[in-house]
């Protein structure tokens, strides 16, 4: 069938809980009859019990990301959620972050983005955004110290580079010629270099993680989807995500963070490092006004769904901005550098092969859907 009707939104995502409940069905065979055998996974090293519980987390997101359809009659969001939440043994989920779905880096084969041999081409291009950086440094959170560098001009100019007030990132709506400029000039944060340079292997990419999984959990039981979670309530899943994201960055409960940042050469080669060692504790942290999970209300879904963006950095490729895009959570600022007239896109346009390859069908979906018309800005159904 080369010229393919598209089916609507809704069929798609009813199509995808059935597969995804048959996968995990289909899996349980699988691991009690014991005469399968898989081989050649890089994700789970053929372990068929981690991938039926990577196929329950990923079918939580989906009904979470359709939390404006949870009245839907034919969908039953709710329903389903609370089905696969409710019952551990039918349905496994990630229980650490041991479970995470996640691609490890190896080299000489599959190097890591950043690592020594491209340090010179693109280490000064990277530099933070306020969005992020701003809900780390408000909150006193350690996390910054690990993936971005203070801004140099201001420890040049007395700033501590391990006070959070070091810590700047950019407009992400601003010229980019003007953000250029300052980056350079040392006005903004970079990434970490020394945490994403280092090494040809670097960090672990999560596809599907733990702390997302239970941020999930943490926002359906706000919304009141749900009781409970396998943990408890709704404060247990949203710290519990949280001490999962600062391990992941190896910082502990309690005791000293510690820091590194670039201070010339090249890391891995020939590189030297300003070293610190910043005191944490994580019951100081948690119990500021602005963690402290304030309860199953707007202001608890706004601090689950914050937590949840940091937890997501660089990782599970869009999942940061759908969210944004679904919940307004975090706030994206725009200006001159997001073009668009300023807005922040809502969807993709079809590929120019279904345009050329699928004419009719392509219009017929576009007339559905848009008025007729592939706009980037138009509202798709999932947001409606």
């Amino acid at each position: 069938n080369l010229k393919p009707v598209y089916d609507p939104q809704k069929l798609i995502f009813q199509r995808s809980f059935a597969w995804l409940d048959s996968a995990n069905t289909e899996l349980a065979q699988l691991v009690a009859a014991n005469n399968f055998t898989l081989a050649g996974d890089i994700f789970y090293n053929n372990d068929l019990t981690k991938w039926r519980k990577a196929v329950n987390a990923y079918r939580l997101r989906l009904l979470i990301n359709l939390s404006k359809k949870e009245a839907d009659a034919d969908l039953q969001v709710k329903q389903q959620f609370a089905a696969i939440v409710g019952d551990h043994s039918k349905y496994p989920l990630l229980e650490s972050a041991d479970d995470n779905l996640q691609y490890i880096f190896l080299h000489p084969t599959n190097d890591y983005p950043m690592n020594p041999s491209n340090f010179g081409f693109d280490a000064l291009r990277y530099n933070t955004s306020a969005t992020y950086i701003s809900l780390l440094t408000a909150k006193n959170d350690p996390r910054v110290f690990v993936t971005a560098e203070p801004a140099s001009a201001l420890v040049t100019g007395g700033t501590s580079p391990t006070s959070f007030a070091a810590f700047i990132g950019a407009n992400p709506g601003e010229d980019l010629g003007a953000m250029y400029a300052k980056a350079n000039s040392g006005q903004y944060s970079l990434i970490n270099r020394y945490h994403y340079y280092q090494t040809y292997t670097g960090e672990a990419s999560i596809q599907i993680g733990y702390p997302e999984m239970l941020f999930n959990i943490a926002e359906a039981i706000n919304r009141g989807w749900i009781a409970a979670g396998p943990l408890g309530d709704a404060e247990t899943h949203y710290q519990a995500a949280i001490k999962a994201s600062l391990a992941y960055y190896g910082i502990p409960l309690t005791g000293n963070v510690d820091v590194n940042f670039l201070q010339s050469g090249t890391p891995g080669v020939n590189a030297t490092y300003n070293k610190y060692s910043v005191p944490f504790d994580y019951s100081t942290y948690y119990n500021q006004s602005s963690v402290k999970y304030s309860g199953n209300n707007a202001n608890g879904l706004k601090q689950i769904l914050e937590q949840k963006y940091v937890a997501l950095f660089r990782h599970s490729g869009l999942e940061g901005y759908y969210q944004n895009r679904r919940t307004g959570i975090p706030v994206f600022t725009t200006g001159p550098g997001t073009g668009n007239g300023t807005r922040i896109a809502k969807r993709f346009q079809y590929f120019g092969s279904e345009i050329t390859a699928n004419p009719e069908n392509y219009q017929s979906a576009l007339q559905s859907q848009y008025g007729g018309q592939d706009d980037i800005n138009a509202t798709m159904w999932i947001l409606q």
